[in-house]
């Protein structure tokens, strides 16, 4: 059965959508209990929420934690609304019910200007846009956690399942005690009345099930107790004892261990085998020839009675492999390629307009205008988890369970059914707890190939980790980017114009093509994510053009955290020094004056210069000999950040000592949270900035482990100030938003530091 089907199946309506459907209205995220599995003394109120019979509060959890701190922000949510402490929410899986699916990721991919999409003056596109591409994806209902977009997809439908849970359990005891509701009073899970009456959740829930919940509000900002507060993670304490399960810890009864070894050149294939020297080795079971899966390359497994067996067999294989069709690909003829793509597009007025008004080109072309053009450009990236790739599976009796640390379990799913030829609700997945996923997690080829594997294990459970060698030659890389970027300034310095080319790899066309294949079709219409950060700031400049070039350069590519903000905001926010530097004014005080119609914007920004001691900006901080401070402002996922980086060269290379971050992310859910996310956006962005790229040689990717592919260490860390913008807008993402800023805001300041502007990551200054 193909994945189509399966797909289709199992989403229901979204395969069958008929003449009329675009006028009803989206269906409720509410849910139903039976969304809920059915357990003895635990009773379900709607599709997030089930009471315990001791009062407990279970949420159906659909997203994964991968150290972002997820669970605890929505958990908080449900607290907050049930009047119950943080500890009184326990998390329950959530289901492979549509109600689960992640509703605001897919509408922020839409490729709307924030211009066209602010709260009270949203366009009428924009609002039609944004209200189909809600309807659809609640249709799919397809589970993803990515985007940063956890909280902002859950701050409306925890918020309301909760109050309406409560609404439900008041009623309940106002029925019992024929008392009127709003004299009732709920202190940590107990409804209590001032005649004496006083019952925990766990007592009201059964008669709560069947009493209406009536009018529902949330809770006005002014009566939170736990929104807004720093409260510690729900994941701590197991995290710090080892009970925590990983992908890795996975150990049914059993158990075998799968190694792999792909070909080294991406796209190619296995010729020749011998097994013979494998098979021989003690502990070896078996060897297993995968195909291609959900955009793998061919590769060959060796089943083991441990890891170390299955590594040695792989390690004995003796293999022929093959070089892909189009001959081996390699990263420096594609940089060099996509220069000439976007200069020529540039030139020609090509590529996809993602906004555009007033004429960019006349005013940079114009005879006498002041201008300034340059070239950035930027590597593919690994996501190199701490978590080597993994996935355990187990086939039997018409039955799968796939174990498995995944940002997209229904794909997951889908993908297993398809390869062990069985129904939909034939496949189980449990999701553990991911070890970093970065977007590398949204791909799922390594449970295709975990499957199959296991359709040859005679029904017992196999477990596949990838080397780190394999995860780094086989990765789905941050693509490749290259941007021209031209600027004409008036008499005042200030720019006048802005054009803006770049071309590199489309992700969202790729990953659709080989993860959800029944959404395929015209596949590759302008994808957001090439030109984000470029087409979407608020920069105030009358003329402006913000187009890009879509290019299939062979190189699997995929999501990586931040998406294209990750180079984009290296692009645009370097070039905007660059005019700071030509009009000879302050970068602070140059970009200040571009955003007169930006409020939000300038509070970060200022916030940002006034913690940092920015000349001019409150009281100015002095820097220690050797070194200087460099500033860089970007939006992203729906929050802005500003950050200031001070920095110093030591032993020709440069050192970051201080990044001051400012943000305004709408309300704050757990400050302490996004002060973590923050931090470790910063360092992960760091790493990349000095260190990160992939290089492929005959389709062969040269860095193979932590010492070729460098990523930021303790001695590298800087100390990290994190500064929030206080709101009452709702939540904006948090879990990518550091990473943007951090590359610019560093060049920015070995600009100040050398005189040199440099142009291309990494940032290497000799």
């Amino acid at each position: 059965m193909k994945r189509r089907a399966l797909l289709l199946s199992g989403l229901g309506a979204a395969g069958a959508l008929v003449v009329g459907w675009s006028l009803l209205p989206p269906r409720s995220r509410l849910g139903g209990v039976d969304s809920l599995p059915a357990v003895e003394g635990e009773v379900g109120l709607n599709g997030w929420i089930k009471i315990a019979a001791d009062g407990a509060v279970l949420l159906a959890m659909n997203r994964s934690e991968m150290g972002q701190g997820v669970h605890t922000a929505l958990a908080m949510l449900v607290a907050e609304e049930l009047d119950v402490a943080l500890d009184r929410v326990r998390l329950i899986p959530a289901g492979h019910d549509r109600l689960y699916g992640n509703v605001a990721m897919f509408v922020s991919s839409l490729p709307l200007h924030p211009n066209d999409t602010e709260p009270g003056r949203e366009t009428s596109v924009a609002r039609s846009g944004q209200w189909v591409v809600a309807k659809v994806a609640r249709e799919l209902g397809i589970n993803a956690t990515g985007g940063s977009s956890s909280v902002v997809d859950a701050w409306e439908v925890l918020r309301y399942a909760a109050a309406t849970a409560r609404a439900q359990l008041l009623g309940a005891a106002s029925l019992a005690w024929k008392q009127p509701a709003n004299e009732l009073k709920v202190d940590n899970g107990v409804v209590s009345h001032a005649s004496g009456a006083s019952a925990h959740y766990g007592e009201l829930a059964r008669t709560a099930a069947a009493t209406p919940s009536g009018t529902v509000q949330v809770k006005p900002a002014e009566q939170w107790r736990l929104i807004g507060k720093a409260l510690p993670r729900v994941d701590v304490a197991a995290k710090s004892d080892g009970s925590a399960v990983f992908g890795m810890d996975v150990r049914p009864p059993g158990l075998l261990f799968a190694a792999i070894r792909h070909c080294p050149m991406i796209g190619g294939s296995v010729g020749a085998l011998d097994v013979a020297a494998a098979m021989r080795l003690p502990g070896v079971e078996r060897v297993v020839r995968l195909g291609t899966y959900a955009g793998s390359t061919a590769a060959l497994a060796v089943v083991g009675a441990t890891g170390w067996h299955a590594r040695r067999g792989a390690e004995a294989l003796q293999v022929e492999w093959r070089q892909r069709p189009g001959g081996g690909l390699d990263s420096a003829r594609i940089l060099a390629a996509l220069e000439q793509q976007a200069r020529e597009a540039d030139a020609t007025g090509g590529g996809f307009a993602f906004h555009s008004r007033g004429d960019a080109g006349a005013a940079i072309d114009a005879q006498g205008a002041r201008t300034v053009r340059q070239v950035y450009s930027a590597p593919y990236l690994a996501h190199a988890a701490m978590e080597p790739i993994n996935c355990t599976a187990r086939v039997a009796e018409g039955k799968v369970d796939v174990w498995v640390p995944t940002q997209v379990p229904g794909l997951a799913r889908a993908l297993a059914a398809e390869v062990a030829a069985v129904p939909l609700d034939a496949v189980s997945v449990h999701v553990t707890y991911l070890g970093g996923g970065f977007g590398r997690r949204l791909d799922v080829d390594f449970v295709g190939q975990a499957v199959r594997i296991a359709l040859e294990c005679g029904g017992r459970p196999v477990q596949l980790a990838w080397s780190r060698e394999e995860d780094m030659g086989h990765d789905f890389y941050r693509p490749a980017g290259v941007a021209v970027l031209s600027a004409a300034l008036g008499d005042d310095g200030a720019p006048t114009a802005l054009r803006i080319t770049s071309a590199g790899d489309a992700i969202t066309p790729r990953w659709i093509e080989r993860g959800i294949p029944h959404l395929a079709g015209p596949v590759d219409t302008p994808d957001k994510t090439t030109s984000e950060g470029l087409f979407d700031q608020l920069y105030g400049i009358a003329n402006q053009r913000i187009a890009h070039v879509a290019t299939k350069s062979g190189v699997p590519v995929g999501y990586w955290r931040s998406v294209g903000h990750s180079h984009n905001a290296f692009f645009s926010e370097s070039f905007i020094d660059e005019l700071a530097q030509e009009a000879k004014q302050d970068p602070v005080a140059y970009r200040l004056a571009m955003l007169k119609e930006a409020p939000r914007h300038r509070a970060v920004l200022l916030l940002a210069a006034q913690k940092a001691g920015w000349p001019g900006h409150g009281a100015a901080q002095a820097l220690a000999p050797g070194r200087a401070r460099g500033v860089a402002l970007h939006e992203s996922f729906g929050s802005i950040v500003a950050q200031v980086v001070e920095a110093s060269i030591e032993g020709g290379m440069p050192r970051v000592h201080r990044v001051v971050c400012a943000a305004d992310i709408g309300v704050v859910v757990n400050p302490g949270i996004v002060a973590q996310q923050l931090e470790s956006a910063v360092i992960f962005a760091l790493g990349a900035a000095l260190f990160g790229r992939i290089d492929i040689e005959g389709g062969v990717v040269r860095q193979t482990n932590f010492p070729s592919y460098r990523v930021s260490r303790l001695a590298d860390s800087p100390r990290i100030e994190t500064h929030l913008v206080a709101s009452t807008r709702p939540p904006g993402g948090v879990g990518e938003i550091g990473t943007p800023p951090l590359a610019p805001a560093l060049a920015n300041a070995l600009f100040a530091l050398t005189g040199k502007r440099l142009r291309a990551l990494p940032l290497v200054l000799a």
